[in-house]
This record gives structure tokens, sequence and C-alpha cells, in this order.
């Protein structure tokens, strides 16, 4: 259960203010029909963070576990450093709309945003750790929610209210912690 806490925590905070969550707002906003937006953004991120889990877990049976200790501990800290970066979203992420229906361009426009993302990688990086992908897919595919369905509702009036900087560092001390910790050992029970 640790597994998925540790993932609905880290990826709600991680979202606050990151591309999808701004990509919410404008097919939100574009469209103005909450419950096909929200369905795409559930499909997109469990097959994008069930992509990534599986990744996670093939790491996790292939590397040996000192070598997969430093390769999760160093990306980690990564993740801390990169989720400090604003995000910006892609024009063309958002104009695949006029053709696909909303479920449709939310459902393509997602899963491509979330390809090589931070909560992607994330993804892929603790269900290695706590090698138990699919309590991490399920968590992080919470805390997309989490971040992404309050965004659909209420659209730019959070975002203006959302001290975001002050989130990001939260999440960033979150992974920032997570890689400390796996560098020092912490996880050796679970083979890491």
């Amino acid at each position: 259960m640790e597994a998925f806490f540790v993932s609905t925590g880290v990826v709600a905070l991680a979202e606050m203010g990151d591309k999808t969550q701004l990509l919410a707002f404008i097919l939100a906003a574009r469209f103005k029909k909450p419950l096909p937006i929200i369905l795409g953004i559930l499909a997109a991120t469990v097959v994008n963070h069930g992509l990534a889990g599986a990744l996670g877990a093939w790491i996790t049976a292939s590397l040996s576990p000192t070598v997969l200790r430093w390769v999760l501990g160093l990306s980690f800290l990564g993740m801390a450093v990169w989720t400090l970066i604003p995000d910006k979203i892609e024009e063309e992420e958002t104009q695949i709309a006029s053709k696909l229906g909303v479920f449709g361009a939310t459902l393509v426009t997602f899963f491509l945003a979330e390809m090589g993302d931070k909560t992607q990688i994330a993804t892929v990086a603790m269900a290695a750790h706590y090698a138990a992908p699919l309590w991490v897919v399920a968590g992080t595919t919470l805390g997309m929610l989490i971040a992404d369905v309050p965004a659909v509702f209420v659209g730019d009036r959070l975002a203006a209210k959302i001290p975001m900087r002050l989130v990001h560092t939260l999440a960033a001390a979150v992974f920032a912690l997570l890689g400390v910790a796996t560098l020092l050992g912490a996880g050796a029970r679970w083979g890491v």
C-alpha cells in the first residue's frame, strides 16, 4: 500500500502546473464537456502509466540490486530538479481536438503529452523501486486525476489561487527524499 500512497501523492504534487494540467484547462475551456475530458484523461493515463509500470517491472527484473539502487536514486534526484522547471504546452497538442471529438482529442493529447514527461518517468522509477507496478500505476493514475480533474471543472480560477512554486518545491522535495533514501539503501526489503 505504501507504493500506492507515495505514487498518488508524488504525482498529484508533480502534476500541479504541469503541461497536462494546462492541457486540461485548455480542453475544458474549449469544449465545456467535462465528462469526456475526464474519461479521456483516465484512459490515456492508464495506458501511458501502465506501459511505464511494465517498464519499471522489467527494469527491476533485469538489473542487479546495486545497479538498480543507483539508477533509481539518481533518477529520483533528477526528477527533483526536473519538477522545478516549469512546463509549457505545445499548440499542436491542442489542435488534434478538432478531428477526434472531445474524448478522442483528450485521449490522444494526454497520451502524447505524457510520453517522456516527468510523471511517466517517475512511474517507471517508482514501479522499479517498489516492485509493485500495479499499485504504482493505480497510485499515479489517481494522482493524475487528483491534479487534472479539478482543472477541468474550475480552470484558470483555481490555477490563479494555487502557489505553484510551493507545490513544485514540495514535489521536488519528495523526489529528492526518495532519491537520497534509495541511495542510502531504503527499500532494501523490496530487493532494491
